[in-house]
This record gives C-alpha cells, structure tokens and sequence, in this order.
C-alpha cells in the first residue's frame, strides 16, 4: 500500500523513479523496491524525505486510498517555482504585496487577443 501511494504521488507529480530518488537523497533500487512492496517496511527518516519531496505529509503516504487530488495536487513545476521564491528568501507573509501584479496578470491573461 504505502509503495502503491508513492508511486502514484510520483507520477502525479511528474517526477521518474531517479529524480525522486535523487532528491530524497536514497537509491534508486531502494526506491523501486518500496514502490514495487518488496520493501513494506521503509525507515521514517526515509519516508520522511519521501514526502518532503513529494510536498505531501508523511501520513498521506500511508493512506488506505491515496486523498491527493485535484486541489491538492501541484505540478512538479509549480512546486520548483515556489521552491524558488523559498529559496530566493520570499517569506509567506510577503505574498500579499504581490497580489496586485497577480491580478494585473489575471487581468491581462482575460483581456480577448487582438
């Protein structure tokens, strides 16, 4: 079950089996085998970098069904995006400065092509 769900959250988020590997920082052959159930039994630290990779909570990767749908679910790219605005020290407080551009976008985007 738990492989299942990873597999699935990997997918969804457009990561192949190496990258999420690579960016939990595991090995691919361990990943495989947790994914595939030869492995039902993974560390919590490994389950953990799992998930932050995946921008899941821990307890989703061990959900029955996996919940991960459509308003919870971020493309890979929308992720790095907001990675990126992390990394380059933009504060989740500091969001709301920025709404004005984004509606300025919003406005534009809705505008008919000429």
């Amino acid at each position: 079950m738990i492989g299942k769900n990873i597999a699935e959250l990997r997918k969804k988020r457009g990561y192949t089996l190496s990258e999420l590997a690579e960016q939990a920082n595991i090995s691919k052959s361990y990943l495989s085998n947790i994914e595939r159930n030869l492995n039902q039994n993974p560390s919590l630290q490994v389950m953990e970098k799992i998930a932050h990779v995946l921008n899941v909570d821990f307890v989703s990767l061990l959900k029955k069904e996996n919940t991960m749908e459509a308003p919870y679910y971020l493309e890979k790219e929308w992720l790095e995006f907001v990675q990126e605005l992390q990394r380059s020290g933009l504060k989740k407080e500091q969001l709301s400065q920025y709404k004005p551009l984004i509606e300025f976008i919003r406005w534009q985007n809705s505008k008919p092509n000429k």
